[in-house]
């Protein structure tokens, strides 16, 4: 691990005032914060939003399986206290190729048998669902969750993002949910471009679409009302929120 290079999920964790980083990191998010002061804001409110979906998804769809891809590093609230906070039992698959959030994950995660963490490359569906972890724990005749939070902007057009969510949703049973949270190409062209330029110095390009085009991850899935929203709205109790500068829209679709 070379902590002279900023890390995303390192990034993402300084931002959700994590304590996960280094100094490289907090570098790179500060050149963000510089030019969007309310990124941390954003990053909060998209960790939000995670929480409020695997709530329904629990407590209103029933769901008692998930599979988060690119969970980035543990921290509070995650989807495993979350779900089981309504349904002791649940049980979570936890996916990412960064090998440092997989030490991390393991680490917090060593006792639990009904959490597991699998290292993997979202971009090779094949080897996520049919890993033996991700196999011994989730039920795929079953309905489950396949959570995609703020990760498909790391996935470009050229790398076939579509296709690849398209075999994630060819593989789940009837009843199953998919969530997807996004950048979207609403946000000022200076805020985004050095959220690129920090992501990309960590090896990640960052991929902003239209609403257009992110609804179209959920393919023939259902959604879930409110539908297709900032993520701030999806389901909160607040209303009337000013707009932010980098704008991250999301949604959960259910396969009929």
């Amino acid at each position: 691990m070379d902590t002279s290079i900023p890390n995303g999920a390192r990034i993402y964790d300084y931002l959700l005032g994590g304590k996960d980083n280094f100094a490289a990191d907090r570098q790179a998010a500060e050149a963000m914060l510089a030019q969007n002061p309310q990124a941390s804001q954003t990053a909060r409110d998209n960790r939000a939003f995670l929480g409020r979906a695997v709530r329904y998804l629990v407590e209103e769809a029933g769901i008692r399986q998930f599979v988060d891809i690119g969970a980035g590093l543990p921290t509070q609230q995650n989807v495993h206290e979350v779900a089981r906070s309504g349904a002791p039992g649940t049980r979570v698959v936890y996916v990412d190729s960064d090998p440092t959030v997989a030490i991390h994950a393991r680490a917090l995660l060593a006792t639990d048998d009904d959490v597991a963490v699998v290292e993997a490359d979202l971009r090779s569906p094949g080897d996520v669902l049919g890993h033996p972890l991700t196999r011994e724990l989730i039920d795929f005749g079953q309905p489950v969750a396949v959570l995609m939070a703020a990760i498909l902007h790391f996935v470009s057009d050229e790398e076939n993002a579509a296709g690849i969510v398209a075999e994630y949703r060819r593989a789940l049973a009837p009843g199953s949910h998919l969530l997807v949270s996004h950048t979207a190409d609403e946000s000022p062209e200076h805020v985004m471009a050095t959220a690129k330029q920090g992501f990309r110095m960590a090896g990640t390009a960052l991929t902003p679409r239209s609403r257009a085009r992110i609804g179209d991850f959920f393919g023939d899935f259902e959604l879930v009302e409110p539908g297709l929203t900032d993520v701030r709205s999806w389901r909160s109790p607040l209303n009337g929120l000013p707009a932010l500068p980098w704008v991250i829209v999301g949604g959960l679709g259910r396969k009929p």
